[in-house]
Order: C-alpha cells, then structure tokens, then sequence
C-alpha cells in the first residue's frame, strides 16, 4: 500500500475568510526580478506522520551481565559510587577498576539497551538493526498504541546489521510499514524519521537526503544514505520514510562529529535479505575468493588503463574460485553479468546478490586486455580468520637507497624491506618502514639490487606499480618516480 502525502497550498487572498476586500486603484506592478516558486506548497509531514506512524515500535533489550564485588563488598567497583574512577587509563568496562573484585561471588544484574523498528507483514515481523539485538536475553516490543509484546530474534545478519524479529502473540491487526525504493529515492528529497531516541518514543524528526553511497568504515557492505534528519540513540533500526510513506532505509549509524549527520541502510539492501532471514534465520552468500583494493589514477596509469575504475585484485585465495577461473593478482575486475563495477566498494555487493553454487561473469582487465571469464561461486565463510604475518624483523645486509622512489630498503630472508621513506619524496605518504616490495611492474623481486635495476628500467611512460605487503596484507602501490639512474 502506497500512503500518498498531498501537498498544503496557501490560499488565495480571495478565499481567505480574514482577507480585507480592496478596491483596485491602480495596476499592481510585480517586483523586479520576482518568479513562481520552483514547487508549490510545502510538505504535509502532520498528514504523513499521522498514517505511517502506527507502524513504527519501539524496542527494549534486557540483557544479563556479571559484575564483579569489590572488597568492600559493593558490586561494580568504585565505578558505581565514584565515577571518576572510572577516567582512568586502560580496558575497564563500567564500574571496574583494576585490583578490585572479580572471582567469586560475582553478581549478575540485568542491563537495558533502546532501539527502534517497524512492522513489515500481517503476522508480526519486525526489521530492526542487528546491533539493537544483539546478545539480548529478553526483547519487549512497544506499539505506538502502548500495547507491548514479547519478541523473539528469527533471523540477524550481521554483515549487513540487519535483525527480524517475531512478535509472541502478535494480533491480527497489525499496521504495516510500505517498503519503498532507495535506489529510486534522490538526493535533495525530503525524509522523516521517526524513533526512539534516548527512550523518547514516537519521536518524528523531518530533513533531507544529503547524499547516497556512503561508506563509512562499519561493514564490508557499506553503502548508506546520508540525511540530516536529527538521528540519535536509541533512533537505530528506525524507518526513514519518503512523503510517499515508504520506508526507505533504516536508520543506523551517526557521526559524533557532525551534527545533523545521519546514515540509513538502504531498504532495497534489506528487501534482498528480508525473505531468507525470515525463512532460514541467515543470509547466504556467494564469494569469488579474491583481496580487493581501491583504484586511483596512478594505479590506472601504471596498469595500462585509461581511466580509474573497477576493483584492483590484491590477492588471490589458494584454490577459490577465482584461482580456476585463472584471475591473477593485478587484475582488475571491471563488471559482474555485465554491470560495470564503477568503484571497488560495490564489487562485493554485487557479488554478495548471488547465492552460493550460482555462475557470474566477471569482465577482468588482464595484461591489458579485457576478458571475460565465468566463476562459480562458494560460500561466504561466517568468520574472516586473519591469515596476518608479523612484521619483519630488522633487516640483514647493506642497505641500498633508490633514489627513484626516494626509499632506503634492506633484505630480510632474501625479502626486500623498505628501512627509510625520503620525506617530501615520490614514495612519501605511499609507502613506510617495514613495508616488504614483492613485485615491480608485474615482476617479483629478488634482493636489494635485483629492485635498483627493475626500476632503472623501461617503462618510463608511467608510474612504477608496485606489490607490497604491510602487516601480512598485500596492496598495489603506484608511484610516479623522481630522477632515474
């Protein structure tokens, strides 16, 4: 069901019971430069709120922790009757401080959280974010009408922060939220969302969309709408409605930073999801088996290509996927099933639509040419284990400086290792101490002066591509060289 908000027209000065009645004397001459407003009338967000409200609960956690006595027998610590003990530095949770309790005797008390949600369907499925729910023991849904319903997790993925819950008894007469298009849903459009901030229920607060695509750093699917709309805690896992009354995200992460700057999960993510999580409890998930980086100009330049696009293959996991279809680390992968990849970010939500065992397509730009190859597709694995190294000792061997890069390397079991970064040189910013160099333009290294002489030599069109691994992780490096030798 679609909740269509019209908009409030200013009456004339004719229809106005209040208006005075005016003799014409003279032909009213319009104001330089005056013109119609671009659109009419203003939003009527009363009229809206009032229809979508209904469909918006708010949500308690109560989750059991153990506390630690003291010595003097108070549970918490210090912490509880003297907060400014708890400033002091170190990894101490609330009411903790170090030489004071734990052991036995601890004591378990019960600890609530806040959210927000909104009904999706007749038979009592709520969509909240993962976050609000999670490790909960007991979860109490509230309706805007004041009833309150014990709730039970069907289904979380995390990935995404996304949780559906079942209300326990859930009534017949339930009102549902209309699920809308944020791929459809413009930067400039109004948006209202409505929460429970700081326990503040049925809180409505009204802004813009001020940006899409935003990746803030809180998952490997980070694409969120950006709006201005006050968000606060206990707002997460709230609707973000258009004045069509369509949700169109949920309201998920602020910037402390920033005020008035809000971040949503767009609702096509969770419309992707919603059906598995009901019936399974889980997303699964297909994986090509590959280590992404971003690219950039220099990057492009240095691969061959004519401008920056796609995703850049790091690395290539041992008999994944994209290892049999023949997928080299320096590849590039420019589109999935023909869909072009316009920015690294979206290649693992493109890939992450299809489901374990399915086929894609993937275009690669390989030695530069364009290629297609198919893929068949595994299980995205619930946990990532690092498969990190520890950083290299100090280095073995005279060290030899590159005056192109303006580094000083050293070797390191027959590794060659970065020891100095040349300030306001090519390499500042790009590279650091310990990073270990493997490959230059494509070709592995062997040693200090085996690395001197690949990069006296050609090409000298464009930048050295370089494949370095910093903390157990390889990256591709491209740097435009100074003086060469």
């Amino acid at each position: 069901m679609i909740l269509a908000a019209g908009c409030q027209h200013a009456a004339s000065a004719a229809s106005a019971p209040e208006a005075a009645v005016q003799t014409p004397t003279a032909q009213t001459t319009p104001a330089p430069f005056a013109t119609p407003p671009v659109l009419p009338g203003t939003p009527d967000v009363a009229t809206l709120v009032a229809k979508v409200r209904p469909s918006v609960v708010n949500i308690t956690t109560v989750q059991q922790v153990r506390v630690p006595h003291n010595d003097f027998g108070f549970p918490g610590g210090f912490g509880e009757l003297f907060p400014f003990f708890n400033q002091a530095p170190g990894h101490h949770g609330p009411g903790q401080h170090p030489g004071f309790g734990g052991g036995e005797g601890d004591e378990v008390m019960k600890q609530q959280a806040l959210g927000s949600g909104f009904i999706v369907d007749g038979q009592g499925h709520v969509v909240t974010n993962a976050h609000v729910v999670s490790e909960a023991d007991v979860v109490k849904v509230k309706l805007s009408d004041d009833r309150e319903f014990r709730a039970k997790v069907v289904g979380k993925d995390e990935r995404l922060d996304v949780a559906v819950l079942q209300l326990q008894s859930a009534p017949g007469d339930l009102p549902v939220a209309a699920l809308g298009a944020s791929e459809a849903t413009r930067v400039g459009e109004y948006v209202v969302a409505i929460g429970n901030p700081f326990g503040l229920g049925n809180t409505v607060t009204m802004g813009i969309v001020s940006a899409k695509g935003r990746s803030i750093g809180a998952g490997p699917y980070d694409d969120f709408i950006q709006t201005d709309a006050s968000i606060n805690p206990g707002n997460s896992g709230g609707p973000l409605f258009n004045l069509r009354g369509q949700v169109v995200g949920i309201n998920t992460a602020i910037n402390p930073q920033g005020k008035g700057i809000g971040f949503a999960i767009p609702i096509d993510a969770v419309k992707d999801v919603l059906p598995e999580l009901v019936a399974s409890g889980h997303v699964a998930r297909g994986r090509v088996g590959v280590v992404i980086q971003p690219m950039d100009e220099d990057l492009a330049k240095a691969l061959g290509m004519e401008r920056a696009r796609g995703a850049l293959v790091e690395e290539v996991e041992p008999a994944s996927p994209a290892e049999a279809a023949g997928i080299k680390a320096g590849d590039v992968i420019l589109a999935v099933d023909g869909q072009e990849v316009p920015r690294s970010e979206e290649l693992p939500r493109m890939i992450a639509r299809h489901a374990p065992g399915s086929h894609v397509k993937l275009s690669v730009f390989h030695e530069h040419q364009r290629r297609d190859v198919d893929v068949s597709l595994i299980a995205l694995k619930d946990e990532h284990e690092s498969e990190g190294q520890a950083p290299p000792g100090p280095s073995t061997g005279s060290a030899e400086r590159s005056t192109v890069l303006g580094i000083g390397v050293g070797e390191q079991d027959g590794h060659v290792v970065v020891e100095r970064v040349k300030p306001d040189g090519p390499a500042e910013g790009k590279l650091h101490p310990g990073d270990v160099i493997d490959e230059v333009n494509r070709q592995p290294v062997h040693g200090a002066n085996d690395l001197a002489a690949k990069l006296r030599a050609p090409p000298a069109d464009r930048p050295v591509l370089l494949r370095v691994r910093r903390g157990g992780q390889a990256r591709y490096v491209a740097i435009e060289p100074g003086e060469r030798k």
